[in-house]
């Protein structure tokens, strides 16, 4: 695992090269301002008007009209070819939180290999964007200001056990695995609390609880390096 290459105190809006809406970038913008590309990522942000401070990755998506407009000092090339660009760079920022937006594209195994790296990564803490969706990793424990019928869903990615409180179906008792019980469509009844006990479990909600989704997740418990 490479040394972070990108230090900020700030939240970072991170841009993969599946595409983006300018409306889902602005959403993430105005949360986490400081702006990385992965990889070709750097195309779709100069496509919105926007200039990357870092581009990180295997560069083998980068246009070369990018490399031309960003210069040599902002593009860090990592070359192994184990992990993905949404790992390289995730792996290579310092900072309080990352939004990624533009990972999901057309791609189900881009948007699976991304789900990995955030069960891989869980000292991240990191939440990615959808055209209508915010995906995180559960934090140890976190708290959710929600509306009342908000969507929840629960999705485990390896066998996994928890705790809630404000969910119409409480998961207390429960073991979740991807091959058993899991725990998609779910239901706010108002706040929610979440408690996980090992870092495994994936939460879906809708885009328009994002800012609860931030708060929760900067709030909450979190993972050590595994």
């Amino acid at each position: 695992m490479n040394k972070p290459i990108f230090h900020s105190e700030q939240a970072v809006t991170l841009i993969g090269a599946g595409g983006a809406t300018g409306a889902t970038l602005r959403r993430a913008l105005d949360l986490a301002p400081r702006i990385v590309a992965a990889d070709g990522g750097a195309d779709v942000a100069l496509a919105h008007g926007l200039t990357p401070e870092a581009v990180i990755g295997d560069l083998d998506s980068l246009s070369a009209r990018a490399r031309e407009a960003l210069g040599p000092e902002r593009i860090h090339r990592i070359p192994e070819q184990d992990s993905t660009d949404f790992d390289k760079a995730l792996r290579s920022i310092a900072a309080p939180l990352v939004i990624g937006v533009g990972f999901e594209g057309d791609r189900l195994d881009h948007l699976l290999a991304c789900f990995n790296t955030l069960l891989r990564r869980p000292e991240r803490r990191c939440l990615l964007l959808t055209a209508d969706q915010v995906v995180f990793l559960c934090p140890a424990k976190a708290h959710f200001d929600l509306e009342p019928g908000t969507l929840v869903s629960l999705f485990p990615m390896a066998e996994v056990r928890g705790q809630s409180s404000g969910l119409e179906w409480p998961i207390e008792g429960l073991s979740f695995a991807p091959y058993g019980r899991v725990g998609t469509s779910n239901r706010a009844v108002g706040a929610v609390d979440l408690q996980m006990d090992a870092p495994r479990m994936i939460v879906i909600l809708p885009l328009v609880a994002l800012e609860a989704a931030v708060r929760a997740v900067l709030t909450g418990d979190g993972w050590p390096v595994l």
